[in-house]
């Protein structure tokens, strides 16, 4: 189980739980999430495709990233979670908090500016 950098523009990268977010995987993405804020990047994507358990310690990493992002003025957008994640992320009330995609084509969309 394994957390990595997936793919990355100017603005927004992806970030891939391939297998678990959990206290081992916590780590890497705060090293990964640092990176992207010393850099200026103001996106993140959380792919969840992959992704077979989510434990408290992966939900606490998800607040921190959360929290982390807003301060420099970013956001974070979960995409593919399905499953009993789903059901965990939302017996934790944290699908208020994050704003959920079936794919990270449509969260990456989501970043787009608004016309107007």
């Amino acid at each position: 189980m394994e957390t990595y950098l997936g793919e990355a523009d100017e603005q927004v990268i992806v970030i891939v739980a391939d297998g678990g977010l959990n206290k081992g995987t916590a780590g890497q993405i705060n090293d990964v999430v640092q990176r992207a804020i010393d850099c200026g990047m103001r996106g993140v994507i959380v792919d969840c495709a992959r992704l077979d358990i989510l434990s408290s310690a992966g939900l606490a990493s998800l607040l921190m990233l959360h929290r982390r992002m807003k301060d420099h003025g970013g956001e974070v957008k979960i995409a593919g979670l399905q499953g009993m994640s789903v059901q965990v992320l939302r017996l934790a009330k944290l699908d208020g908090i994050f704003q959920l995609y079936p794919d990270v084509a449509q969260a990456r969309l989501s970043f787009r500016p608004k016309p107007g």
